[in-house]
């Protein structure tokens, strides 16, 4: 979106100002803003507006910080004139996940329950983004406790996903407000966590890039612990080229660089990841690993260990943790207003017994050393990110629909019971009008080379297109 565009608004036009960092990210707002073509404040200015533009149709954000990021804004630009360069997220007008705690901004964690008290103070990933410049423009939504992959919220709730205006589609989760955010131009990249897919699927269900770290790489403090075992936190951004700066920023690291195609070894999952996928989404991966293999790559087939253990270990792991840290007393007073396929789910963590608990961790950990043996010669892993479309809200009154939408985070959850870093990255470009993602994983750690393999991949496919958001 790198024109003004009208938006119709209750018989009114409104001129929707163009993304600040629309054309060419972080890189080429970085330069522009050291070479004086435009500044932070006016960056933040136009964020702002296109917030006001498209939040009543949108609904991404919890909390908008109006004039503390116009504040940070001023700032920014006065210690840029002063000769003080924080480096290249100066500036950068972002968007923070509502289970993470930002000074002097309100915590919802997404439900009507008061828990601000456990996500605690503004913590260490948090105050770096502010140190390295960043100007956080507020809080996005969040499925309740960050626990859900289709981005539904009843209790506050459900942002609408915007590559369809006429049908209110699912934006995924739990990341919901930052894929939508990050996908319709509403910040320059967006916040979110991952314990079970919760930045991927978003991610891939709004068009855009997103990473999911290794745990253990960033700092959890001051984020809601839905669980300390599997979460990790990580970025939603409009390409790889903005994510890897952002992680060699917060990492202290160098700047990943493209891995070369030629030489590129990825393995293809023999069983589980390219099942039960619907045939716009299948269509679309194996037209984009085909389109790699000409460019030199080699897919192979890999056997890898059980992604089926997931239904047994993951709610063995997630929900008793969150009981854990919001407490029995606390879950019983806020289930009665919570929503109620968050509350049922999160409910069955009474049930699980405390060996069950340390049995799902032990063998948690025995699948990540069996599937870092399944790497050996590998660069990593791909598959479809979600298995689906994004579906219509509306169809989830179906029963079918229903059960079939709780299978979001089917191909995603693997890579947090097997301890692995992952990417997706959009490749709706080769047949679908709405977004398909396709997913790398890679090993414990590697989160330079996921990173690398994901420029690589976008500079093979190009960008992909952006959702019209214009209006008749």
């Amino acid at each position: 979106c790198t024109t003004n565009l009208l938006i119709r608004r209750e018989n009114t036009m409104t001129i929707l100002p163009d993304d600040p960092l629309g054309s060419g990210g972080v890189a080429v707002f970085a330069e522009a803003l050291r070479t004086g073509k435009t500044s932070a404040k006016k960056a933040v200015r136009a964020y702002l507006d296109r917030i006001e533009a498209l939040e009543p149709k949108l609904n991404a954000y919890q909390f908008v910080a109006y004039e503390q990021a116009e504040e940070a804004a001023e700032a920014i630009d006065k210690l840029l004139a002063a000769g003080t360069d924080l480096g290249p997220l100066m500036g950068v007008p972002i968007a923070i996940k509502d289970i993470y705690a930002v000074d002097n901004m309100p915590t919802t964690n997404g439900s009507l329950y008061d828990a601000s008290q456990i996500t605690g103070p503004e913590g260490r990933y948090v105050t770096a983004l502010k140190q390295s410049g960043c100007i956080i423009l507020g809080k996005t939504k969040t499925v309740e406790y960050a626990l859900g992959a289709t981005g539904v919220n009843e209790a506050r709730g459900t942002p609408w996903n915007p590559w369809d205006l006429s049908t209110h589609r699912i934006p995924g989760g739990s990341s919901s407000g930052s894929g939508v955010a990050t996908a319709a131009g509403m910040c320059a990249f967006a916040m979110g966590s991952d314990t079970g897919g919760s930045v991927r699927i978003p991610a891939c269900l709004n068009g855009i890039f997103g990473h999911k770290t290794s745990v253990g790489l960033l700092p959890t403090d001051g984020v809601f612990p839905l669980s300390p075992t599997l979460d990790t936190l990580g970025p939603l951004t409009s390409n790889a080229a903005d994510a890897a700066i952002l992680h060699a920023m917060m990492t202290g690291s160098d700047i990943p660089l493209a891995m070369p195609l030629t030489g590129l070894r990825l393995g293809k999952p023999t069983s589980f990841f390219f099942e039960d996928i619907d045939a716009d989404v299948l269509s679309c991966v194996e037209a984009a690993l085909a389109s790699l293999v000409e460019a030199g790559v080699e897919i192979v087939d890999v056997d890898i260990p059980d992604p089926n253990e997931r239904d047994w270990i993951f709610p063995a792991i997630a929900p008793p943790e969150f009981l854990a840290a919001i407490g029995e007393k606390g879950f019983r007073a806020a289930l009665p207003e919570m929503d109620p396929t968050t509350g049922a789910r999160a409910e069955k963590g009474l049930s699980i017994s405390g060996m069950e608990h340390a049995a799902a961790v032990i063998r948690h950990h025995q699948l990540a050393a069996l599937a870092e043996d399944a790497f050996e010669g590998l660069d990593g892993w791909v598959s479809p990110t979600c298995p689906f479309l994004p579906m219509p809200i509306d169809d989830l009154t179906d029963r079918k629909a229903a059960q079939k939408s709780l299978q979001a985070s089917r191909n995603t959850q693997p890579g947090n019971i097997f301890r692995l870093c992952a990417i997706t990255t959009p490749v709706h470009q080769f047949g679908s009008a709405l977004p398909v993602g396709l997913q790398v994983m890679c090993p414990l750690g590697r989160d330079k080379e996921a990173l690398s393999i994901g420029l690589a991949l976008e500079g093979h496919f190009g960008l992909s297109a952006r959702p019209e958001l214009s209006a008749d």
